[in-house]
């Protein structure tokens, strides 16, 4: 099998990866980060309009399936299926992929990806590479890590284009432009591009104006850079879905096309990409299907294509998320923003609220859990719970459910900081996991606890609980403990049953 490293595939799923990933790790909370956001009145203005928009389209375009319900699940089941047995699927497709004439390199992390990727730039001779747009490689901060080598990499998605002549975060997964205003739009291309000094706000003269910057690099730049939405295991297929057809001048033009995929994009069969052809487009653009969808196996030495491709497969925290029970369901993700259109915490405090390249809901679960909840500890609490994320999403990732996982970790994770296995929150739960694992204990705690509530009771409430537990009590009321639970109850009534039985009838027999 061809390669340019010794990391082999075995090694990498079985090492464990901590990474520091500078584009995905949040620069400041959230919460501090949500403030600034909801005092930008423009930025909520034009995220409402948006979110709004892109939600009615998507209703309307999800309505015309009387299946939907169940292509969601076979999104799931697929994913699932995937991630159980990812160690057979990813040897199975770099072997293909080798077979059609690809080159397969595997990276632990993102510093690893971004050598190579430099390297294969470098060997070419080329100091420019075009890009599709790609989340994974702004996870790995791909653009500073090649500007770093004297390489120039230019976005050619329109909105990519505008994050990056305005040196901004990309603030939503779909439409990284989405909180820009197309006056915003027009001032940035006014500043940064030629010959746009006279340029309107008018949508088709600002896609002129980025078409004609982008033209000459698509004829002469020789390297092209990309994401991947799905791969192939069976036949080494790379899938890529887009709207612009930028993405087709990059996969047809440049001699070599480079692409970037974490190893969770996999499906087993060419057919599988039957059900997500069918959930990603109406999830994310609103659309029957994506004006452009390509799909690549190999090489295309006698036509339109690259005469040399790599792919270079994306741990990058990965294979510990996969460890995590709860936590490895963020990995059936397939980038279509659903969540982020849906949720009410997003729509208010826009992408940079979230300090991260995946914003929103799926960010709120995936981000921890890829740079670990030390680096990220704000963000499982930058969600809501009212589960509209879980029901928007076509691969049925329940969010709400992943969001509590990872509080608990975090609560966890800074107690042990403070005070080891001593501290009182880990003493106090391991002592109710013991009370509640016996019917004994529970009924002897459930009596002590009707004794000593009384010290707190105020008018049939608890309303301030002592020490660290007044945390809970600060903006509710608690309710005491029964007087009587139903166990006490039932048997109660069963003695008086037992009791009436054996009393004599007062009444005569009839004659």
């Amino acid at each position: 099998m061809a390669r340019n490293d010794p990391t082999t595939s075995a090694e990498l799923m079985s090492r464990e990866v901590v990474p520091p990933l500078p584009a995905s790790r949040p620069a400041m909370p959230f919460q501090d980060a949500a403030k600034l956001s909801l005092a930008d009145s423009q930025l909520r203005y034009n995220m409402a309009k948006a979110t709004t928009t892109i939600r009615a389209k998507r209703l309307r375009a999800v309505g015309e399936l009387p299946d939907w319900e169940a292509l969601r699940e076979a999104g799931r089941a697929i994913k699932d299926r995937t991630l159980r047995h990812l160690d057979k699927y990813l040897i199975q497709f770099e072997e293909s992929v080798t077979r059609v004439g690809g080159r397969v390199h595997w990276a632990a992390d993102g510093e690893e990806a971004n050598r190579i990727v430099a390297g294969i730039v470098k060997a070419k001779g080329a100091g420019e590479v075009v890009k599709i747009k790609s989340l994974t490689t702004d996870e790995i901060g791909l653009n500073d890590a090649l500007a770093r080598e004297g390489i120039k990499a230019h976005e050619t998605d329109l909105a990519e284009l505008i994050i990056q002549l305005a040196d901004e975060r990309s603030s939503h997964i779909l439409v990284p432009a989405i909180h820009k205003s197309r006056a915003e739009i027009r001032e940035v291309f006014r500043r940064t591009l030629k010959n746009a000094g006279d340029l309107t706000d008018e949508p088709r003269r600002l896609a002129e104006a980025a078409r004609a910057h982008l033209r000459e690099k698509f004829l002469t730049v020789p390297v092209a850079v990309s994401g991947v939405n799905f791969g192939v295991a069976e036949t080494g297929t790379v899938a890529i879905f887009e709207s612009e057809g930028n993405g087709r001048m990059c996969l047809t033009l440049p001699k070599t096309l480079v692409s970037v995929m974490g190893i969770e994009k996999l499906v087993p069969t060419w057919r599988d990409l039957e059900v997500y052809l069918q959930l990603l487009p109406r999830s994310s653009t609103a659309e029957r299907m994506n004006p452009y969808t390509s799909f690549w196996t190999g090489l295309a030495p006698e036509g339109d294509g690259p005469e040399e491709f790599h792919l270079i497969l994306l741990d990058d925290g990965r294979t510990r998320v996969l460890d995590d029970r709860e936590g490895r369901q963020a990995l059936r993700c397939i980038r279509c923003s659903a969540c982020l259109n849906v949720c009410p915490v997003y729509e208010n405090t826009g992408g940079h609220a979230y300090s991260s390249v995946y914003p929103g809901p799926i960010g709120a679960i995936l981000t921890p859990q890829l740079v670990g909840v030390d680096n990220a500890g704000s963000l499982p609490y930058a969600s809501s719970l009212c589960g509209a994320c879980y029901e928007a999403c076509p691969v049925k990732i329940n969010i709400p459910e992943v969001l509590v996982h990872l509080r608990g970790k975090v609560v966890r994770r800074k107690q042990e900081k403070l005070l080891g296995r001593l501290a009182p929150e880990n003493l106090a739960m391991r002592a109710m996991a013991k009370v509640f694992a016996s019917p004994r204990r529970f009924r002897a705690a459930q009596r002590l606890g009707r004794q000593g509530q009384k010290l707190l009771m105020k008018e049939g409430v608890i309303q301030r609980l002592p020490g660290e537990l007044g945390g809970w009590t600060s903006v509710r009321d608690v309710f005491p403990v029964a007087p009587q639970t139903f166990r006490e109850w039932w048997a109660q009534r069963e003695r008086a049953g037992r009791v009436n039985q054996d009393q004599p009838s007062s009444r005569e027999p009839r004659p």
